[in-house]
């Protein structure tokens, strides 16, 4: 599924969890990098006005579908994607590296979630090796000097897989950075998802999810910050409507 966005596209490109699992495994066992961007509408706003995001993207191997809107559209289109954000793919990723002996690093949020999270997951999932955190300093330039350190701190602990908590576009704009900076290294860009497993955010219930009202949950939490960005995200809805409409008339 492909989305027009400025002066270029972005697509969609993992189906569903099995499809992901099977290229990380691979990847990992022929010593191959790769970075994960998880797409949702908020992303399509951004892609649409700025140039760096966009050219991160365009450097990620593999795109999920994060939010149910994208969902929705891929199915408009008649090319559906299943739902994947990048919080629920967290502990099938590691559980996939404990299993291939990919020692992983955490790279984002706070100090204190990171070290909770690295408890939480390594307690959840049998092997998991967790060589590294770092909570990056307030005004941290992706592509900085200290971003450049950060990943190479990464590389030198061993880390296999990086786990990205930044928010968008930081964490793709690292990733990117990252990926060819350390071709051998995987970079997943996950949002809040260590805040989540460490217990400093509260994510939607279970209930709210299944419902597509997790977007509702978040607003409500923080209504000042999100309400113009979810304005902005719905404004592009009919445009990026119209194009999965031609999508589905040409195939």
């Amino acid at each position: 599924m492909e989305f027009r966005v400025g002066d270029g596209s972005v697509a969609v490109t993992v189906p569903d969890e099995a499809t992901l699992l099977a290229a990380l495994t691979e990847r990992l066992r022929n010593g191959r990098g790769f970075t994960v961007a998880t797409l949702n509408l908020d992303h399509l706003a951004k892609l649409h006005r700025d140039g760096a995001f966009r050219a991160a993207y365009a450097q990620a191997d593999l795109v999920t579908a994060d939010g149910n809107p994208i969902v929705w559209l891929s199915r408009l289109a008649g090319r559906p994607v299943a739902l994947l954000p990048g919080s629920d793919l967290i502990r099938p990723v590691l559980a996939l590296c404990a299993r291939e002996g990919a020692p992983v690093g955490l790279l984002g949020s706070s100090s204190a979630a990171l070290e909770r999270a690295a408890e939480r997951l390594a307690a959840a999932i049998p092997d998991l090796v967790v060589c590294d955190r770092l909570a990056p300093p307030m005004g941290f330039d992706p592509a900085g000097p200290e971003a450049a350190a950060a990943l190479d701190r990464m590389a030198q602990a061993g880390a296999r897989v990086v786990l990205i908590a930044l928010g968008a576009p930081k964490q793709e704009r690292l990733a990117a950075l990252g990926r060819g900076r350390h071709p051998g290294m995987g970079f997943l860009c996950i949002g809040a998802g260590l805040d989540f497993i460490a217990g400093h955010q509260r994510r939607a219930p279970l209930w709210m999810r299944r419902l597509a009202l997790e977007w509702l949950w978040r607003l409500a939490g923080d209504p000042r910050r999100l309400a113009g960005r979810y304005a902005r995200a719905a404004a592009a809805l009919p445009r990026h409507a119209r194009d999965a409409l031609r999508m589905r008339r040409s195939s």
